[in-house]
């Protein structure tokens, strides 16, 4: 063999070498069972809850594409992921993490839809931006797996506003808090067939100026608390009305109120604490300056009672308006693509019992 195809076999050998140490040398893009893309899923999911202003907390169900960017330079990730979510029960007004809320159920009007997302990965995940679609799984679906289930109602129609309002009714009557409180909105509606039609509405409520000993005559006057330190909270009522027909009962305040059926009518509420005042108590044990208990002088401060709630949250400092950073819209399920990435779409982690509904 001459010196020449010598020289020739060995550069062959020495850049298949080099080849093969290069491709051991650069890992696998990450796919969807991917720690880090798990991760930036989930702690994405979480910016996007408290950026929201309104509607339900939404659930990881699974992780269904990914790309991936890398920046060496700034030693940042940067990742668009198209995530399957799953709405629960908690309402954004409780900024409860999203790990801690039940997801709905057959039974509960379920609602699905997907995130497309995009986010970067240093030392912390910082969600960019968020455009998410979701929307009510159809009642025929429903009720072909199960017949006696809740189904969704109007929020409209004049059953499901009595309802609420009922049940704010009997929230304001047999409650121990401070202040009245009123409604703000009515949220979700559905009903069923039990020994008559019964109603479940839920509504958020929110504090008004009017003590517990505003004469009743005045209770139409009372106005939502607008300020900061305002009590916000979230219900469910429950009516079962008999024959069709409404409880009829005299107005919140007038000491001749009965119920003559108290099983009728059900309420259960949380109460949040005002994120400003949770922001000043933490100043105070920080020992901040210029913060001071009675500057906000505040007559509706009462007694914790079991359904209040205190959230702790990392967004008490936000930098950026809330709802400036994506959207959630009501959209029927689009036509995709199949999953780019590898090992994706990685597993459901709810299961509603539906077969023939695709999440």
């Amino acid at each position: 063999m001459s010196l020449r195809m010598r020289m020739s076999v060995y550069l062959l050998v020495l850049c298949l070498a080099l080849l093969q140490w290069e491709g051991r040398a650069s890992p696998d893009p990450p796919g969807c069972n991917s720690p880090e893309a798990v991760r930036v899923a989930e702690e994405a999911l979480e910016q996007i809850s408290q950026d929201r202003t309104d509607g339900y907390i939404l659930s990881l169900n699974r992780l269904y594409d990914l790309s991936h960017t890398p920046d060496k330079e700034k030693g940042v990730s940067f990742y668009k992921l198209t995530i399957d979510v799953m709405e629960t029960k908690c309402h954004i007004t409780s900024r409860k993490p999203w790990k801690q809320c039940k997801v709905r159920d057959i039974g509960g009007v379920p609602v699905y839809g997907e995130c497309e997302v995009s986010a970067s990965i240093g030392s912390e995940v910082q969600l960019q931006s968020y455009a998410c679609a979701i929307r009510e799984v159809p009642a025929t679906l429903v009720v072909a797996e199960c017949p006696d289930c809740p189904t969704a109602d109007n929020l409209n129609e004049p059953v499901v506003k009595e309802t609420a309002n009922l049940s704010l009714q009997r929230l304001n009557e047999e409650s121990r808090l401070a202040n009245y409180f009123t409604l703000e909105n009515i949220t979700r509606a559905s009903s069923q067939w039990v020994f008559g039609p019964s109603y479940f509405v839920e509504f958020t409520i929110v504090e008004t100026v009017c003590s517990r000993n505003t004469d009743a005559s005045e209770l139409s006057n009372c106005k939502p608390m607008d300020c900061q330190f305002a009590h916000r909270g979230f219900c469910l009522g429950t009516h079962v009305a008999m024959e069709d027909q409404f409880e009829i009962r005299p107005s919140v305040g007038n000491k001749d109120s009965s119920f003559p059926n108290r099983n009728a009518v059900e309420v259960e509420c949380e109460i949040y604490e005002p994120q400003a005042a949770v922001v000043e108590e933490q100043a105070h044990v920080r020992g901040d300056s210029g913060h001071t208990v009675q500057q906000h002088n505040h007559t509706h401060l009462h007694p914790h009672e079991h359904m209040h709630s205190v959230t702790p949250s990392s967004d008490l400092a936000v930098s950026k308006p809330r709802g400036s950073l994506g959207t959630v819209v009501d959209q029927p399920a689009p036509v995709r693509s199949s999953p780019a990435a590898s090992s994706c779409p990685s597993p459901h982690r709810h299961n509603l019992g539906i077969v023939k509904l695709r999440l």
